[in-house]
């Protein structure tokens, strides 16, 4: 028995997300009394690989296979319920990211496992397992039993510490074949972004509403970032206003973001809005209506005008790192 956690890389590099993920399933691991497995599929170095040990990994199933190196999730699915079922994994751990939300319900059919997903702490209980998720875009919290032999639980991102241990993790090589009759993806084109921070990835996000007036008013957003080493995103009008690019929307039809501090500037705070940053750490809103909705997730409020509040708090800013 054992607590199975996917862990994502990218281009053979793991990221903080991947190790929140095991620190989460280390300590749901102590909760049942049983071990950390997890599974890493594609091309990772075994230098890559023990860095998942320093987090509560004891074992570290690595699964290299040429139908792996593009992301299939019927080939992934097929992959890691292998390897579950082979480890005799009773809770599954996966990223709420866009991968974990494809993964996790097939997994859940093939397991025939329960899914708590977008969970963001640890089990209230063993008996009944029940865990604890938001619900209703971010404003309540539900508790939902899972009663089936195996769970899965997608983590909601940025909502659990890194702890780091001195564990020394085993590396498996495992061997599995995969039916390539599954692998039915294909990438005829690749293009990175460079130059910028990714917004998935920013641990501060500046972002941008209507209140900034005009596209032209976004110098002093893009200023304030990059003094901050942030990302910059925007609410949904702005992009749709082509005021920015889409890539930069974050909200429930947009990009779905928890950054540890998530600079609102002239944003209203519309439910659609506050469910894809309602995640976030620390969030700290510029706006003129003292009532504006934004307020009420806010952790810290300015009201004022934003066009006059930045240039003061980027001067603070320069100050403060002088």
């Amino acid at each position: 028995m054992s607590v199975l956690v996917y862990t994502e890389n990218w281009d053979g590099k793991f990221k903080k997300l991947s190790f929140e993920l095991v620190s989460y399933a280390t300590e749901v691991a102590k909760m049942v009394n049983t071990t950390v497995t997890a599974v890493s599929l594609g091309k990772v170095d075994d230098s890559e690989l023990t860095k998942l040990g320093n987090y509560g990994a004891s074992k570290i199933v690595n699964v290299k296979n040429e139908g792996l190196n593009v992301l299939d999730s019927q080939a992934y699915t097929s992959v890691i319920a292998e390897v579950a079922q082979k480890e005799g994994a009773t809770v599954l751990v996966i990223a709420n990211n866009n991968i974990g939300k494809s993964l996790a319900p097939r997994l859940s059919v093939r397991l025939k496992a329960g899914v708590g997903a977008c969970v963001s702490r640890l089990p209230l209980n063993l008996e009944p397992f029940t865990v604890i998720k938001k619900v209703f875009s971010g404003n309540a919290f539900a508790k939902v039993v899972i009663k089936s032999d195996v769970k899965i639980l997608t983590l909601a991102q940025n909502s659990f510490k890194l702890v780091e241990t001195t564990n020394d993790a085993v590396i498996e090589n495992a061997n599995i074949a995969l039916d390539n009759s599954l692998v039915k993806t294909e990438i005829k084109d690749v293009q990175k972004q460079t130059g910028q921070i990714l917004l998935i990835d920013a641990e501060i996000v500046v972002s941008g509403g209507r209140g900034m007036k005009s596209p032209d008013n976004w110098g002093p957003i893009e200023e304030l970032a990059g003094l901050l080493g942030a990302a910059t995103a925007c609410s949904r009008p702005v992009s749709d206003e082509g005021w920015r690019p889409p890539n930069e929307h974050t909200g429930q039809t947009g990009k779905i973001i928890a950054p540890n501090l998530y600079i609102a500037v002239g944003i209203s705070g519309a439910t659609q809005h506050l469910a894809g940053v309602s995640s976030s750490k620390y969030i700290v809103a510029i706006n003129t209506d003292k009532d504006a909705p934004i307020f009420e997730a806010a952790s810290y409020g300015i009201v004022g005008d934003a066009l006059k509040i930045l240039p003061k708090l980027i001067e603070a800013v320069k100050e403060a790192k002088s």
